[in-house]
């Protein structure tokens, strides 16, 4: 099986859902021209031109205000923030107008929207680049938050959240964006609310998601070298969370740990 980029899986999964869909387009900061802060819109704009690849203002209010209008009115948009700590500016259409929309209108309008980009830690970026917003967002009724750790998870979880009919947080760990692994040819999906178990193990289990499993794996090999068999668990959404699988991993080996992104 080939190996590729984590934003190349990334760029693979909006290209070909922009090919199959006409009504799906990305908007964001430096989208276009500038081929995406950190690539994964590389080329998109020489193929599907500037009415679908829009690079917008320093202005993630606006952007996500329109997004969310063009998503009600029978558009796919995906909106990128170029990190999830500007996504904060954006809130007030996050969480009272996309999470909210198909409550308040008694089902009337749906918003299907995908907010995307960078979280957690970033080399040589503090303050405003490096927070985890993955447990705001998934506090939220309405919104579904996704966390991929590999790049397979991430283009399959990509495609099922364009085209899921409602608001998806899609969280991109901002380490991982050169890391390889291995990715299917041709078309696939994962589905949204799945947990996976990445180690089967049966002393103690890990419990985590996104850029956290590769440490996870450091741990497991260490603990390996003391007859501890340590089995690992991908949530790899937030919100839902696959609460089942957990358990019943949980039964069986009767410890627990869970390791946030945010450390």
């Amino acid at each position: 099986m080939r190996e590729i980029q984590f934003r190349e899986a990334l760029r693979e999964a909006l290209s070909e859902e922009m090919r199959r869909d006409p009504n799906v387009f990305l908007m964001g900061e430096e989208v276009a021209q500038y081929n995406g802060a950190y690539k994964v819109s590389q080329g998109m704009l020489d193929e599907f031109g500037a009415k679908r690849v829009i690079d917008t203002p320093i202005a993630e209010l606006g952007f996500a205000g329109i997004g969310v209008g063009a998503a009600m009115n029978g558009l796919r948009p995906v909106i990128e923030f170029m990190t999830f700590n500007f996504s904060l500016v954006a809130i007030d259409q996050v969480i009272n107008a996309a999470a909210k929309m198909k409550s308040m209108s008694g089902g009337q309008y749906g918003v299907p929207i995908v907010f995307r980009g960078p979280t957690a830690s970033a080399g040589m970026l503090s303050s405003q680049h490096s927070q985890a917003f993955e447990s705001w967002y998934a506090n939220c009724p309405g919104l579904k938050v996704i966390v991929p750790s590999n790049p397979k998870d991430a283009k399959g979880l990509l495609k099922a959240a364009i085209r899921d009919d409602d608001p998806v947080i899609f969280m991109e760990s901002e380490q991982m964006y050169g890391d390889k692994g291995e990715v299917p040819e041709g078309e696939y999906l994962m589905p949204i609310g799945v947990a996976d178990i990445k180690r089967p193990g049966n002393d103690v289990t890990i419990v985590s998601f996104g850029k956290i499993i590769k440490t996870a794996y450091k741990a497991a090999e260490e603990l390996a070298k003391e007859n501890i068999d340590v089995e690992i668990i991908d949530l790899r959404t937030v919100r839902p969370i696959d609460y089942a699988t957990v358990i019943e991993s949980v039964k069986k080996t009767n410890r627990m740990v869970i390791v946030e992104e945010s450390w």
